[in-house]
């Protein structure tokens, strides 16, 4: 092997998941499911296909019903999704590589006509500023209605068994999705917390529905097989924060002692509203296993990995059009590229047949 990237594809075991290298599969949503959210072999072959791979995870799948945000994505919550998804486990396990599960509540990003006519709930009824695909096209996103006190423990005990099924299907641990301005997330940022109870205002108030989530989680895989994405500058979904920096900071110093498997990091905005440096808050503040995202090259993944900073990156669209990413970035090879156009379609067109490097 070339020692260009000799940190790279080296080994680490992030928690209780050992890796063979330090290449990740993000999560991408690409709304490939059938009817009833269930995983089909598209799916299984897509994932297949990427085996070679540090590390797996998911496209963000539904912890619970009625939370779509897609109209394709996939689900944990029923006996038939947990079958369909222990192919997927299966294939990639047959193939040698590791395979987490990124649960997920959409919360305002679920629309009324996704949801059999079920209303999107939240922190604070603060609607998103955009349209989403529906059967019936697109149409504004529709204000949501504010969590209840005590319809909140029902959102942790679906995470909790979200991460049950996750370990029946076969998974290697699972990730909980607290970025890109789903429920988590709205609940994290002052921009879409307004609450005025003990889930809103401070910073360790607004947290405190995650931390809730990661414990029910840990009680399940225990913390060595759990990981958390979070996304502080992020502005998709209309998401904004007044302090990402402290925010980062605050969060990285209380997930401290829950000695997670691993913080994946998004280090900065789809859209460039928000610039503040939030990863290297992260850096210097949090004393586990450190994934970073957004915009990585091989080399910079490289350099960065090789510097201490951070134990691993995960790769986005580059993976989505490479299913040979690792064995491409190790010979030095050209990349295919994406195709926007078919990030979202059905079939195979644009998820599948991405061609292997020749």
């Amino acid at each position: 092997m070339s020692e260009t990237y000799s940190h790279l594809f080296s080994p680490v075991t992030l928690g209780e998941i050992p890796l063979p290298n330090r290449i990740l599969m993000a999560p991408l949503t690409r709304a490939r499911t059938e009817h009833d959210h269930l995983p089909n072999d598209l799916i299984v072959e897509h994932y297949a296909q990427r085996a070679s791979g540090g590390l797996l995870i998911t496209e963000a799948t539904m912890a619970m019903p009625d939370t779509c945000a897609f109209m394709r994505e996939p689900g944990i919550y029923s006996p038939e999704q947990i079958e369909a998804w222990k192919k997927v486990t299966k294939a990639v396990h047959d193939k040698g590589g590791r395979i987490v599960m990124q649960i997920w509540h959409g919360g305002r990003a679920c629309h009324p006509e996704l949801n059999d006519g079920r209303p999107a709930v939240a922190p604070s009824p603060i609607a998103i500023e955009d349209e989403v695909y529906t059967p019936k096209g697109k149409l504004p996103y529709t204000t949501p209605r504010a969590l209840e006190i005590d319809e909140i423990p029902k959102i942790i005990a679906g995470f909790k068994q979200a991460a049950i099924n996750a370990k029946d299907a076969g998974f290697d641990g699972v990730e909980v999705h607290g970025a890109n301005g789903y429920l988590l997330d709205q609940f994290l940022r002052s921009g879409s917390n307004k609450r005025t109870d003990q889930y809103g205002g401070p910073v360790e108030n607004r947290a405190r529905l995650l931390f809730e989530v990661l414990n029910a989680v840990i009680d399940v895989w225990g913390s060595g097989r759990v990981g958390l994405r979070i996304s502080p500058v992020n502005s998709y979904n209309s998401m904004r924060d007044d302090d990402p920096v402290g925010l980062t900071t605050w969060l990285c110093e209380n997930l401290n002692p829950l000695d997670l498997a691993y913080l994946h990091v998004m280090r900065s905005d789809f859209f460039g509203q928000q610039k503040e440096d939030v990863l290297t808050a992260a850096i210097e503040h949090y004393k586990g296993n450190l994934v970073a995202n957004m915009g990585y090259t091989a080399d910079e993944a490289e350099a960065a990995i090789a510097g201490g900073d951070i134990q691993a990156v995960a790769f986005g669209v580059s993976y989505l059009a490479n299913p040979d990413l690792p064995e491409r970035i190790k010979a030095g090879a050209e990349l295919n590229t994406p195709d926007p156009d078919t990030f979202y379609t059905p079939g195979a067109e644009g998820y599948n047949d991405y061609p292997y490097m020749s």
